[in-house]
């Protein structure tokens, strides 16, 4: 039996479509509901007996809770987003697995400079989601400086994909604005309109997440998680280029508490060291990315 990757949260935003990437590779699927192993991420022995059934030597970790759904239950977000985590570092040490993990801006806070964000800044996020992604960051510091895991991460901006349906996250606007606007060409938006947040088409979040686990270990020079870039728009802008797209498009605009949220993240990314380390670079602008969402949910 060859050896095989094992994707967790494989039904998620990422993971539909990074399975679909890794057609070439052996995948084995995780997720609660759908997939070739189901298990919860905090249960050691599942986890465990997976990877060895299976001879895994790679996991892409992404199960999680995003924003939203982590304030609605806080307890329920450290559990499976922390201890998971730390589930799948222990096992990556016993096995000698690498892995996947993402990361957030999230991660970012209030104080945390806005613009041009820099990779080694102030991170005191006010969410609990964001507290989850800078203790996970440390765990795989820990873990590589300790263990020697070879853990690799990217701190993920929003993303925008067609594939998965859109889930509670605070960027994922982005994503429902698209279904509203091919189902009644119009859409409510709960963040106020001069909202700029770093966003990503998922094409670009793929092939990045790849390009980082195929570089030579030695140029990893980031073990907590690497500031990931490509876009940075406000909803008006993207309502402005989906009505050039979509003729008649309106929104109006109505913030709730995910403004909160949304104003304690940075507002562009400075994401030099991933394009230095290991050849980042982004394929989508946002007029290709409006095309593209238009194209596959029609």
């Amino acid at each position: 039996m060859k050896n095989c990757v094992l994707v967790t949260g494989a039904n998620g935003l990422v993971g539909t479509d990074l399975v679909t990437a890794l057609k070439k590779t052996r995948v084995i699927t995780s997720d609660l509901t759908s997939s070739s192993e189901n298990a919860d991420v905090r249960d050691f022995a599942r986890l465990e007996e997976i990877i060895t059934k299976h001879r895994v030597t790679m996991v892409y970790h992404l199960a999680g809770l995003l924003s939203v759904g982590g304030e609605k239950n806080p307890h329920l977000a450290w559990d499976v987003n922390v201890n998971g985590l730390k589930n799948i570092l222990d096992l990556a040490a016993k096995y000698q697995l690498r892995v996947f993990w993402p990361s957030s801006i999230a991660a970012f806070g209030p104080t945390t400079p806005k613009n041009n964000t820099p990779q080694h800044t102030i991170l005191e996020p006010s969410t609990i989601y964001g507290v989850t992604k800078v203790a996970g960051e440390l765990l795989c510091q820990y873990y590589f400086s300790k263990f020697g895991v070879d853990v690799r991460s990217l701190r993920f901006p929003g993303l925008i994909a067609w594939k998965a349906p859109p889930g509670d996250g605070t960027t994922e606007y982005s994503v429902h604005i698209f279904h509203a606007a091919i189902k009644a060409n119009k859409y409510t938006c709960f963040l106020k309109p001069d909202t700029f947040l770093p966003m990503m088409y998922i094409d670009d979040a793929i092939s990045g997440t790849l390009k980082l686990m195929e570089a030579k270990k030695k140029n990893i020079t980031v073990r907590t998680g690497y500031n990931f870039s490509a876009l940075s728009f406000s909803p008006e802008q993207l309502v402005k280029e989906i009505a050039k797209q979509h003729p008649g498009f309106v929104c109006d605009y109505h913030p709730d508490d995910r403004q909160q949220i949304a104003d304690s993240w940075p507002r562009s990314i400075d994401d030099s060291p991933a394009r230095a380390d290991w050849g980042w670079k982004p394929s989508f602008g946002l007029p290709e990315l409006v095309t593209q969402m238009f194209a596959h949910l029609q």
